[in-house]
């Protein structure tokens, strides 16, 4: 793990999507944060461990899916599927598929393997997952302000991770797509190795592209600032619900993912900065994400 400074910054951002608002303060206490993401290696020694089972392996409650067909409600996860050509960006079901039998050992469906992807991050992981995780490893997710303040590395103010620039000179610094999406990647096209990219000034790997990771907080449609005032923070509970609310799944929380990842594109997602954030359902793994841990210092 790298100890990472404490100290004050700005968090959020005004010039890309709304719910990177309102900049504001925020002071962060020095604390520890895995230098890589977790790996498939990593994760199969807590497994082998513990026994643990994973939210895909389970099978689904009938309960939770009114009206769905029985034959439908089997163990899966969320798999990436890039498409043939140039598709409606508004509806991501163009590319992502529900996958009977996809799980952290077989990602992206039964029959791929992670035997050749040992150094890959573990993914198809919920958030009832990374935090069994977490607590065998004797640590905690990162809250939002952690991830953001450790991923600019000390570059406070700029909109990338390596300054104001997506691709400085033209070099790709993270894992991300590249051409055209989501039918032309002219980059690495999949989650790389940890490590494969340089570091940011704290000595941390990929905390900006390659997959999103999991925080430990709840997701709302802006930022609650620590100087809201009581009222405005009593707003919280109806913030949760309306994020809750989203693609039909009322009730079901949403954390905060931070990050992007090697599918985040400038023509689709330019989520790969250390201010943008993404809202995820707590019960669904997908095949771009993933998490690290951190520790207090």
């Amino acid at each position: 793990m790298v100890l990472v400074p404490g100290g004050t910054f700005m968090m959020g951002s005004d010039e890309f999507y709304p719910d990177e608002r309102p900049v504001h303060e925020r002071p962060v206490a020095a604390f520890l944060l895995d230098r890589y993401e977790v790996t498939n290696e990593d994760y199969a020694r807590f497994v082998d461990d513990t026994g643990y089972v994973t939210v895909a392996e389970r099978a689904l409650d009938p309960a939770a899916f009114p009206g769905a067909d029985p034959a439908d409600l089997v163990p899966g996860a969320m798999v990436f599927t890039p498409t043939s050509g140039p598709v409606d960006l508004g509806n991501w079901r163009n590319w992502w598929r529900w996958q009977p039998g996809a799980y952290w050992r077989e990602p992206f469906g039964p029959g791929s393997s992670i035997d050749e992807r040992l150094r890959h991050p573990v993914v198809q992981v919920a958030f009832e997952d990374v935090t069994a995780y977490a607590a065998w490893a004797g640590g905690r997710l990162p809250t939002e302000a952690e991830h953001e303040y450790a991923a600019r590395g000390g570059r406070d103010g700029a909109r990338f991770a390596w300054g104001d620039e997506p691709y400085p000179d033209g070099i790709p610094r993270a894992n991300t797509w590249l051409g055209r999406f989501p039918h032309d990647n002219q980059g690495v096209g999949d989650a790389a190795p940890v490590g494969s990219y340089e570091p940011n000034g704290y000595g941390l790997y990929d905390l900006i592209g390659n997959v999103w990771e999991w925080t430990s907080d709840y997701y709302t449609p802006r930022h609650v600032r620590l100087s809201d005032t009581p009222v405005d923070a009593g707003k919280r509970a109806n913030l949760l619900a309306t994020a809750s609310a989203q693609e039909g799944f009322p009730g079901i929380p949403r954390r905060v993912l931070k990050g992007g990842s090697h599918l985040c594109s400038p023509d689709y997602c330019l989520r790969f900065r250390p201010a943008a954030r993404s809202p995820q359902a707590e019960d669904t793994g997908m095949s771009h994400i993933g998490f690290r841990i951190a520790r207090d210092a």
